[in-house]
């Protein structure tokens, strides 16, 4: 998933295909002109795609899977770049978060979209848009319940998440849809499938104060870290950024509650908000 001397910017959807291209064709110990022989694709045109430039025809991409091996992953990745189910900031950290073992999310105001209910979501894309279609609002709110299925596979990755106290106490959605939302992520963390902890606010500062962060391990390819503003997301595989990243969610995680203790606070706070 490296580019160069690391990502300095956002992959575009058309770049992390040709990354994943590139490392693929590498791990195989092909050269581009090879596999164009193998794929009936020139040199020239598997040098577009890995660099972003093209995207492969739908049969290409097939072909590409048999030579390599790789079991349909770019043929389902070419319908994807089709798709637009992602904002092309998050494109890449989306793909990348269906192919992690373990993932590590620090929610700074908002649930970690994994872990958001129908409700929930509903009310966030709602209030970030000034105007929007009842249909839009509904087809990404589907995209991100369908990105949250993969907690579902008993082979999905490991899942740590990080909430702030201030998630708990803004009633996004009013009082039924955060009560709700609460329960969720509580129930998630008593079937054993997330783990789950909270910082609350007398910890007072702490090292994660500046951004939330989304930390992804692999079990084929280097960490990576995803960090996310408005309308704005990079994410950052040069090993030092990455190993900045996780030494500031390890301290941040020293600050916070037990998992028991933040489970209980979910549970208590859902209560309060049902009465």
């Amino acid at each position: 998933m490296r580019r160069g001397g690391g990502i300095d910017r956002p992959y575009s959807p058309q770049e992390f295909y040709g990354a994943e291209l590139r490392r693929k064709r590498e791990d195989k110990g092909l050269t581009q002109a090879q596999l164009g022989e193998m794929v009936v694709i020139s040199p020239q045109m598997i040098a577009h795609f890995e660099a972003g430039r093209r995207k492969p025809r739908p049969e290409d991409a097939c072909r590409i899977d048999q030579a390599l091996g790789t079991d349909g992953f770019f043929e389902r990745m070419r319908r994807s770049l089709d798709e637009g189910r992602f904002a092309d900031h998050f494109a890449a950290a989306a793909e990348m978060e269906r192919l992690a073992c373990v993932i590590k999310a620090y929610g700074a105001s908002l649930v970690p979209g994994i872990l958001q209910t129908e409700a929930y979501a509903r009310a966030v894309f709602r209030a970030g848009t000034p105007v929007y279609t009842h249909k839009d609002v509904e087809r990404r709110v589907a995209n991100r319940m369908e990105r949250a299925r993969i907690l579902d596979d008993s082979d999905s990755p490991v899942l740590w998440t990080l909430l702030d106290e201030s998630i708990l106490r803004r009633p996004i959605g009013g009082r039924g849809a955060i009560a709700e939302q609460l329960e969720h992520i509580a129930e998630m963390g008593r079937s054993g499938r997330v783990r789950v902890h909270v910082l609350p606010f007398c910890a007072g500062a702490h090292a994660l104060l500046e951004s939330m962060v989304t930390l992804m391990r692999f079990s084929d390819a280097p960490p990576v870290a995803y960090v996310e503003g408005l309308r704005t997301g990079r994410v950052m595989d040069d090993p030092d950024m990455v190993e900045a990243c996780q030494s500031a969610y390890d301290l941040a995680l020293g600050d916070a509650l037990s998992s028991e203790e933040s489970l209980a606070l979910l549970e208590a706070v859902s209560e309060e908000y049902k009465r």
